[in-house]
């Protein structure tokens, strides 16, 4: 028995040796390295055989346990090298249906079966996210009621998606707030943007969107469609008017530039309106086509100038529903014009943020066209978010239908849900 001892002394010894001597080898990290416990334990077995079963016995579990060591520092140094944003791991898992979702910001009646006004949730609401998983949700007048409600409504829409919604409202402050104006709401009001342009202190600018920004998040929001970029160039403007922070396009750019920064003080994600500037219209687009005659070196002058200024700033751009003749020679409005959002926005003026439409369920943008055809042409023309077209459905099956024909590659989908993932992940909603 001494012998048989001794013999796997030395067996043991000799392979402790062959370890020692293969140290200088390379080493894969991402590849668990190989045990040389196996080999001494068949030498040591043909030596003790029956004898020596316990040893054996012992000698393998340690080296059950180095292996599993060995997988585990494998697998937290593949941890550790996967230095991916999560917007990127989350983008590897989405499905086609899941990334088309994402371009989707909807009202609550949309995912709610379309029969009335929504202001609670319901299962309804989870089933239909579930097999059209759209990428935010937007809160109008009818659908906030008092704090208490809205809050709790907010709170469990943003529990039913897998990757986060955007829970968005127009709150400019002024004449468009959906908090603001309704009288349950005990938060701060200002009577128009264009009075705080007026005093000509960017201060008042910021603190708009410091105090906004603050009440939405308390409310569960963590988007918000303003501020508006236009400039009052109009007097006849009937939708736009004391929206804006001014005429002077420098005052406007200046004030958009704190009330932004307000916002981000806040957590809030902005999106400045209504790109290329709406305020040298008669029209409303809500309800009719609109035009704007100027060229686009006239725009540049002007009404450009405050988007121009904060395109680095800003969280989005939306892109409204406008004509213009003398910049395009589609006939298309604006949201749906690949010569105005790519040519224009994009390639000329290097913005590489997201680009939001306006409701594209607005007469101006519907107007002789589906849902599904007007999301094809506003995708299409280079737009990222595609906000309340009048039939999900129909505007979701469009988009599918595209990529699957070749239409819309998988290249130009996947920039988009990229940047939508990107923001999401900036702002902890992903």
């Amino acid at each position: 028995m001494n012998n048989k001892r001794k013999l796997l002394a030395a067996a043991i010894f000799a392979g402790l040796i062959m370890t020692f001597t293969s140290c200088g080898e390379p080493v894969d990290p991402l590849k668990p390295k190989m045990s040389t416990r196996t080999e001494s334990s068949s030498v040591a077995d043909e030596v003790s055989g029956a004898d020596s079963a316990d040893e054996s016995t012992v000698s393998d579990s340690n080296n059950d346990d180095s292996s599993a060591k060995d997988d585990t520092s494998a697998a937290d140094t593949n941890d550790e090298k996967d230095d991916r944003s999560k917007a990127e791991k989350v983008f590897d898992k989405m499905t086609l249906e899941e990334k088309i979702g994402q371009l989707f910001i909807v009202t609550p009646e949309q995912i709610d079966g379309y029969d009335e006004t929504a202001t609670m949730y319901d299962d309804t609401m989870n089933e239909l996210i579930a097999k059209y998983p759209v990428g935010g949700i937007i809160q109008m007048t009818a659908n906030v009621v008092d704090p208490e409600q809205i809050k709790t409504f907010n709170s469990k829409l943003s529990e039913i998606s897998k990757y986060g919604l955007f829970i968005a409202v127009d709150e400019e402050g002024g004449g468009v707030a959906r908090l603001g104006r309704n009288e349950n709401f005990d938060v701060k009001t200002y009577t128009s943007m264009y009075d705080i342009g007026q005093t000509g202190d960017t201060e008042n600018a910021k603190e708009v969107g410091v105090t906004i920004g603050k009440y939405l998040k308390e409310y569960g929001f963590n988007t918000d469609f303003a501020p508006d970029a236009d400039v009052f160039t109009n007097p006849e403007n009937t939708v736009i008017g004391d929206r804006a922070f001014s005429s002077d396009a420098k005052v406007a750019a200046d004030m958009v530039t704190a009330c932004i920064e307000g916002f981000h003080d806040s957590g809030m994600i902005t999106a400045i309106k209504h790109f290329p500037g709406h305020g040298d219209t008669y029209e409303d687009t809500h309800t009719s086509g609109a035009v704007v005659n100027k060229s686009w070196e006239e725009l540049l002058e002007c009404e450009l100038i405050p988007f121009i200024n904060n395109l680095d700033k800003t969280d989005m751009v939306m892109i409204s529903h406008i004509t213009l003749p003398n910049v395009t020679d589609d006939g298309l409005p604006a949201s749906l014009s690949k010569q105005l959002i790519t040519d224009k926005l994009r390639k000329e003026l290097g913005y590489d943020g997201i680009v939001i439409t306006d409701s594209l369920s607005m007469q101006a943008a519907a107007d002789g066209g589906s849902s599904g055809q007007t999301v094809l042409k506003a995708f299409t023309a280079g737009a990222d978010i595609l906000l309340m077209p009048a039939d999900l459905k129909d505007a979701f099956e469009s988009i599918k239908a595209a990529v699957d024909s070749g239409e819309i590659t998988q290249q130009r989908l996947d920039e988009s849900v990229m940047r939508i993932l990107k923001l999401k992940e900036k702002y902890d909603i992903l």
